[in-house]
């Protein structure tokens, strides 16, 4: 993919993090020209409580969006050549005529009866399961994708959403608290100055920190909104621009299967659910064309691969503490391979990694 990797692994960014900075730098000007202006006269007049709550608000932000921009947010590897290569070879037998790979798709049923079409992702060589999109700007397949996001410098989906969802709430009462509070500085300036002008000249740091605010607050507040609208209704960004459980399929009208039927049991799942680890061993070193260790891409082929159906990737959250299972509803049926009796024999062989 397209992705950075920092700390050995342990930290992942997208390529393109010049705005994530320039967020960065945003945030800690208006908040350190509200800690060195405006902080110790409202200490003096109000108390020291001011100052507190702001220092908790401005890390609260600051520690949500880095793990929003650092955090792998549900990249799913790719398939091996050895994968792609039985899949190119391979014969649909429910079909008069062979499809290309990009063609291809197959219909899997979840345990609440609804009926997903999994499509093929060219890039990733993989069957795409529900939810799951590719990101071009990332150049990877994401779980639970909602949206790539430049002001963190990442994709935003399974495994980050719920502190990118976080970091709006944060930055969203860290903007209103520094906008009410500079123009309480204000009006209590204006009560020891002639006029409500000497007052402003007396602190033009807390004029720059209220028009930023001011232009601030309604994207941030609005897109905060806008988020828990979609949590409530369990339901992603991709999904809500694409109408996905508006539309219809065969002439039924899909709705949502990941919705529990109830705002507070959505936002719980999304904010409050287990958080699943990661599909990809980041700290582990690459080795090309290694076939009996395929380490976290053996992931790929038994989850997305038609030929292990019956192991469908059990990633989507269904209840704390549970997956949902995918099953195959109609799917194209491929022989019985050599490869995948020389997958047994190498399963046989090593034993399965303790990370997967």
């Amino acid at each position: 993919s397209k992705n950075r990797f920092y700390c050995d692994g342990r930290c992942l960014t997208g390529r393109d993090i010049g705005i994530f900075i320039f967020a960065l730098i945003l945030i800690s000007i208006t908040s350190g020209l509200f800690f060195g202006f405006d902080c110790p006269y409202l200490t003096y007049r109000l108390g020291p409580f001011v100052p507190v709550i702001a220092a908790i608000l401005y890390l609260s932000t600051i520690c949500f969006i880095f793990r929003t921009a650092c955090s792998d947010p549900g990249i799913l590897p790719r398939a091996t050549s050895d994968e792609v290569q039985y899949l190119e070879r391979s014969n649909i037998s429910n079909s008069p005529q062979s499809v290309a790979l990009p063609g291809r798709t197959i219909e899997v049923q979840m345990h609440t009866g609804h009926v997903i079409q999994l499509k093929f992702c060219s890039t990733c060589k993989i069957f795409r399961p529900p939810r799951v999109s590719h990101c071009s700007l990332c150049d990877a397949c994401i779980a639970n994708f909602d949206h790539h996001c430049p002001w963190v410098g990442n994709c935003v989906g399974l495994r980050n959403y719920r502190y990118f969802y976080l970091f709006l709430f944060s930055l969203s009462i860290l903007c209103v608290y520094i906008l009410a509070f500079n123009i309480i500085n204000i009006v209590l300036r204006a009560q020891d100055k002639p006029s409500f002008a000497d007052a402003i000249r007396d602190t033009p740091a807390t004029v720059v920190q209220a028009l930023i605010c001011f232009f601030s607050i309604w994207s941030v507040v609005g897109l905060w909104g806008y988020h828990t609208y979609l949590i409530c209704r369990s339901v992603t960004t991709n999904e809500d621009i694409k109408d996905t459980w508006g539309s219809t399929h065969r002439g039924v009208t899909m709705k949502n299967p990941f919705s529990r039927g109830n705002p507070c049991l959505n936002c719980f799942a999304a904010l409050c659910g287990p958080l699943p680890p990661s599909f990809l061993n980041l700290r582990m070193v690459a080795t090309p064309d290694n076939h009996n260790f395929m380490s976290m891409n053996m992931v790929s082929s038994r989850a997305f691969n038609p030929d292990n159906a019956d192991d469908i990737l059990r990633y989507q959250i269904d209840e704390p503490g549970h997956m949902n299972n995918y099953q195959v509803y109609s799917a194209v049926e491929y022989p019985y391979s050599e490869r995948r009796q020389q997958q047994q024999q190498s399963q046989a062989q090593y034993p399965p990694c303790d990370y997967v």
